[in-house]
């Protein structure tokens, strides 16, 4: 069994697309992985998750405040035998399924001593156990990861992808959750600053990704393959070389170019038709969609912007024995754990996010936001 951190052959063969011997088995053969996904499709496969791992490297770095860098996948596939085969005896799971725009069993595997490194520099602390406030820590990484998927995921398919949230599990190797029937693994090297490099896995549900692979069938997909033993955190995806164009007879060219938001036609000439013989077709360029103020992460946030959220305002809270709330009645009186002019507390699907002060508005009730919760102060709020 490994310990969780690669060696620097290890490394070397992620970035070059090269099968990695996880615990003396051989990634790229075997394990009932016959009857998961063929070599194209892995490759496609590599090919969409490598452009994924910028947003997600960069969105882990802004939580963390420290360089994180994610290289390219490593993909396989098969039966639970296989795809447990060679993991660290114990690691953190991480489950974030897929709920809406695309459907299934989706999670990340942490290794635990990397596990424990990451919680330790989210929570500001050199060493920690992996107690409830740590793995609170790790689920709010998890979920920083998978949001970052599901807008790149939603992009590319044109459909608004949402996960469920997060759960999170500290456990031994064999206790792994596995979808029914078969799975798909991606294994990526994952360095923050000076520490160590190590395995961040991800596992998906085979028909999940078939289901991708149908979305992104044909010449859109074609444009992801052969980049997955190239492409790292801080390199995007170019355009596909060349220009789209489609010939139409006697030498006119008005093939459409669609790349960055923007709709142009090739200015060739229109020789051949009657009446146009010499015109120039100009170029033309129509605005992008997205507002330029925003770029392509504010483009992304717009997709989710119609999307509800609970918002719930809490008073306070308190603990009492059952014998004592069986005892309650009309006039009892509750004592609750803050103080009489203290902020209430804000929270979005039950995170809190923010404190305010109560007011009456038109003999409603509201609540002045006072305070945005930071993202250390999230995390102690999980706890």
């Amino acid at each position: 069994m490994s310990d969780g951190s690669l060696s620097q052959d290890e490394i070397d063969a992620l970035l070059q697309g090269s099968s990695i011997d996880l615990g003396g088995q051989d990634s790229s053969s075997g394990g009932g992985e016959g009857a998961g996904l063929s070599e194209q499709e892995k490759q496609q496969f590599a090919g969409i998750l490598s452009n994924i791992v910028q947003s997600q490297a960069s969105n882990l770095s802004g939580m963390l405040d420290e360089t994180v860098t994610i290289n390219a996948p490593r993909i396989d596939a098969g039966d639970a035998s296989h795809i447990t085969a060679g993991l660290p005896d114990r690691l953190v799971e991480i489950k974030i399924d897929y709920t809406d725009g695309l459907s299934g069993f989706h999670s990340f595997l942490l290794p635990e001593d990397a596990a424990k490194t990451i919680a330790g520099k989210m929570m500001g602390q050199s060493e920690v156990e992996l107690n409830e406030a740590a793995l609170s820590a790790l689920e709010e990484a998890g979920n920083t990861l998978a949001g970052s998927a599901a807008t790149g995921l939603g992009d590319l398919i044109g459909n608004t992808v949402i996960n469920s949230p997060g759960g999170t599990r500290n456990i031994e190797a064999s206790a792994i959750q596995l979808p029914q029937g078969g799975t798909v693994r991606a294994v990526y090297s994952l360095t923050i600053d000076d520490m160590q490099a190590t395995q961040l896995i991800e596992l998906f549900d085979m028909n999940l990704v078939k289901s991708l692979l149908q979305y992104t069938g044909g010449g859109q997909a074609s444009a992801f393959e052969g980049n997955a033993s190239h492409a790292q955190a801080g390199m995007g995806m170019q355009p596909p070389g060349g220009q789209m164009q489609q010939q139409m007879g006697g030498g006119m060219n008005m093939g459409p170019q669609m790349w960055g938001g923007q709709q142009q036609y090739g200015g060739g000439q229109m020789g051949g038709m009657p009446g146009m013989g010499g015109t120039n077709v100009q170029s033309v360029q129509f605005p992008s969609l997205n507002p330029q103020a925003g770029g392509s992460e504010q483009g992304n946030i717009g997709l989710l912007m119609d999307v509800y959220m609970e918002m719930t305002v809490e008073l306070g809270r308190t603990r009492r024995l059952i014998k004592d709330i069986l005892g309650m009645g009309e006039g009892t009186i509750i004592e609750l754990d803050k103080l009489a002019g203290e902020p209430v507390d804000i929270l979005v699907n039950h995170k809190l996010i923010a404190r305010g002060e109560v007011v009456v508005i038109d003999e409603n009730f509201g609540v002045r936001v006072t305070e945005i919760v930071s993202p250390m102060d999230r995390v102690e709020g999980m706890t």
